[in-house]
């Protein structure tokens, strides 16, 4: 899959960006866990829904931040990585002007840059929330939560409680139009070890249902 670079609000962005064949194909931006913990485009959780997104067809970028491999800058606390999101939206939006739909994509801090930029971007249409860190970063901005969208977290996950993530989901479903698909996958941590063909499935579901609903074009598989 093509490299990319992308001019960032810190310079240079590192990226991997996959055209989709289809006429005006949705688009979809992939976002990945902390970078002081080691995260990376390259995470295999990220690489899952880039491989679930591009199966579908849709044009997919996933990229680095910040300070994460080739991407200058440094860590920021999540208020540069969200300009950095912003700045990589912007890019697959200009690749892609007339796309038939826009969907965000993040995996633990990764989420949480994710729901940071739907309350931003009125565009994007729906997201998907791997393990979003709920016990130790603030979600109250969700108010309300503008899109729906599915959030994945693991039964036994050992650095964010499912406890934290239920009272989010809560909140986020009895607000109104908003529909939220939780799926706890069984016996599984934060980083779904064991648990990655359960995972993939999961999106996988969610996906095929959704562009069954809205009928966007899918590619012969």
């Amino acid at each position: 899959m093509p490299e990319v670079i992308i001019n960032g609000p810190e310079g240079r962005i590192e990226g991997r960006y996959q055209h989709s064949k289809e006429t005006n194909a949705p688009i979809a931006l992939l976002l990945h866990p902390h970078p002081q913990h080691g995260g990376t485009m390259n995470n295999r959780i990220v690489y899952a829904l880039f491989r679930a997104f591009t199966k579908r067809g849709f044009s997919t970028l996933r990229f680095n931040f910040r300070g994460v491999g080739r991407s200058q800058g440094s860590f920021d606390r999540g208020e540069g990585e969200l300009s950095d999101a912003a700045s990589a939206l912007d890019w697959l939006q200009t690749y892609n002007p007339n796309a038939a739909g826009c969907w965000i994509g993040g995996f633990s801090f990764g989420a949480w840059i994710g729901m940071q930029l739907l309350m931003r971007r009125p565009e994007i249409d729906s997201f998907i929330s791997i393990a979003p860190p709920a016990s130790t970063f603030d979600f109250s901005f969700l108010a309300p939560c503008p899109s729906s969208g599915l959030i994945i977290h693991g039964e036994k996950d050992d650095l964010v409680p499912v406890e934290s993530v239920q009272k989010l989901v809560n909140k986020l479903s009895h607000q109104r139009d908003i529909k939220i698909d939780y799926r706890i996958i069984k016996g599984a941590t934060h980083f779904f070890n064991d648990q990655m063909e359960e995972l993939e499935a999961a999106v996988s579901d969610y996906l095929d249902t959704h562009l069954e609903e809205t009928l966007i074009p899918q590619p012969k598989r």
